[in-house]
C-alpha cells in the first residue's frame, strides 16, 4: 500500500450505490453482436462512448488498440509481470427479452437485482472489473496492473485478445477472465476447433436427380460416419470426454428445382488440456476417406484454446490471499465446458481463469439478472486478488 494512503476499502472509493449505477449505465449502452463482430459500430461505441468517459472519470486515461480494445494501465511502466483484469463489450442480441436496456432494478426474495442484456454474462463482470482496477489502484497506487476491455465477447474467436497482446509491452502473469460463472473460478475449460465439411457433388434439375449426384445425400453419409466417430479414450478428472457436435449445414446452388452439388457443415471439436487441434482435424479427415461419388473436404475453422492452471498456483493463492484480505469466502471452482480467452493466455505463461459475477443459466435469457450483493462481491475478489497479488511480488510490501 502507497505510504500515507488512508484508503482501504472498495467503498470508500466506489460505494454500493456507485457500482449499480456503473453496471446499470453498462447496460443501457448497447453493445449486440451483429455480423460485424468486434467492428460493429454500437460495440466500438460502448468502448469509446461509455467504457473510456467511465475510466476517465476516476483518473484512468486508456488507449485502444487496432481493432478498438481499450487498455487500462496503473503503477510503475516497469517491474513484475502485472495481473491484469479482461473484460467483455459485446453482448448476446436482445432477441426476445423485453426493455433489454432499460437495466432496471427489481426486488426479489434474494435483494435488489439488476435486470438487462449481457449482466449475467459479461456486463456485471465488466462493472466489477472497472471498480476493482479502480479501487486497486487508488489503495495500492506503486504497483502495476492491467484492465483491458475487449471489443469481443460473443465471437468465439482469440483474434481481439491476440490484438491486445500485441499492444501491450509484456504478457501478464495472471488474469481474470471477467465473464460471469456465479462467481465460481474456472480451474479448467475446454477448448474449441470448429471443423468445416466441404461434401461437393453434380447439380442436375430435380426433375432428372439421376443426372446429378446429390451433395445431401453425401452430407447424410457424412453425418452418419461422425455420429459414430470415437473420439478416443482420453478423460479429464474434471471436463470428462471430448466432444463433436454439427452446429451448422447449408447446402447450394441457392436455386429451386435443382439437385445441390455443394454442401458445407460445420462441426464443433471440443478440446481438452493437452488436446492437439491438429490431430483433432486429422482424425475427422481419416473417418471421412473414401466416400465415393463425393468429394469430401476438411478444413480447420476458428481455434479456441483449452485451459487448466493448477489448483494451487499463482492465480488461487492470489484469489484466497485477496478474498481473506478483503473479507469475503473464498470462491467454489468448477470445470468449464465453453471458454473464451483463457487458453490463449495460457499459452504465453500466464495463469488465466474464467470467474466473475453471473450465473451462466442466466446468459442469453430473457429475465437475464444479476444481484446486487453477487455484484459487489464480485469487485471486492476482484480487488483483494490485485492487492494480494501485488503484495505478493513486492514481498508483502506493497
Amino acid at each position: 500500500m502507497a505510504a500515507g494512503s488512508d484508503i482501504k476499502t472498495l467503498a470508500e472509493v466506489i460505494p454500493e450505490a456507485a457500482l449499480v449505477e456503473m453496471a446499470r449505465l453498462l447496460v443501457r449502452t448497447p453493445s449486440e453482436q451483429s455480423a460485424l463482430f468486434e467492428a460493429d459500430p454500437a460495440v466500438q461505441s460502448f468502448i469509446a462512448d461509455c467504457v473510456m468517459p467511465m475510466l476517465e472519470r476516476y483518473g484512468h486515461r486508456g488507449r485502444r488498440d487496432a481493432m478498438g480494445n481499450a487498455i487500462f494501465e496503473s503503477g510503475p511502466a516497469s517491474g513484475p509481470r502485472p495481473a491484469m483484469l479482461l473484460g467483455y463489450a459485446m453482448t448476446h442480441p436482445a432477441n426476445a427479452m423485453q426493455s433489454p436496456f432499460d437495466a432496471a432494478l427489481l426486488d426479489t426474495p434474494h435483494g435488489r437485482a439488476i435486470r438487462g442484456r449481457g449482466i449475467a454474462e459479461q456486463k456485471g463482470s465488466l462493472a466489477a472489473a472497472i471498480a476493482g482496477f479502480v479501487a486497486a489502484s487508488a489503495i495500492d497506487p506503486a504497483s502495476r496492473r492491467l484492465l483491458i476491455v475487449s471489443t469481443a465477447g460473443e465471437t468465439g474467436s482469440h483474434k481481439a485478445a491476440e490484438c491486445m497482446l500485441s499492444a501491450i509491452d509484456v504478457p501478464p502473469a495472471l488474469c481474470v477472465v471477467a465473464i460471469g460463472t456465479g462467481c465460481r473460478v474456472a480451474l479448467a475449460n475446454k477448448g474449441r476447433l470448429d471443423i468445416h465439411v466441404d461434401v461437393r457433388g453434380r447439380s442436375s434439375h430435380s426433375s432428372t436427380p439421376w443426372a446429378g449426384i446429390d451433395a445431401i445425400a453425401g452430407a447424410r453419409v457424412v453425418m452418419d460416419r461422425l455420429a459414430c466417430l470415437d473420439l478416443g479414450p482420453k478423460r479429464h478428472p474434471l471436463l470428462g470426454g471430448a466432444t463433436l457436435s454439427p452446429t451448422g449445414i447449408r447446402s447450394f446452388p441457392e436455386a429451386t428445382h435443382t439437385i445441390q452439388d455443394h454442401v458445407r457443415l460445420t462441426y464443433d471439436r471440443r478440446l481438452l488440456p493437452g488436446d492437439d487441434a491438429g490431430d483433432a482435424l486429422a482424425q475427422v479427415s481419416a473417418a471421412l476417406a473414401g466416400i465415393e461419388p463425393w468429394l469430401v473436404e476438411v478444413h480447420a475453422g476458428v481455434l479456441q484454446y483449452p485451459a487448466e492452471m493448477h489448483p494451487d498456483g499463482a492465480f488461487m493463492r492470489a484469489l484466497r490471499a485477496g478474498c481473506a484480505r478483503v473479507g469475503i469466502e473464498t470462491p467454489a471452482v468448477f470445470a468449464s465446458h465453453g471458454c473464451v480467452d483463457a487458453g490463449l493466455l495460457e499459452r504465453l505463461g500466464c495463469e488465466a481463469a474464467m470467474w466473475g459475477p453471473g450465473e451462466q443459466a442466466m446468459w442469453h435469457t430473457a429475465d437475464e439478472q444479476l444481484p446486487v450483493g453477487e455484484l459487489v462481491a464480485g469487485a471486492n475478489g476482484y480487488l483483494g486478488l490485485l492487492l494480494a497479488y501485488a503484495e505478493g511480488e513486492s514481498g508483502g510490501h506493497a
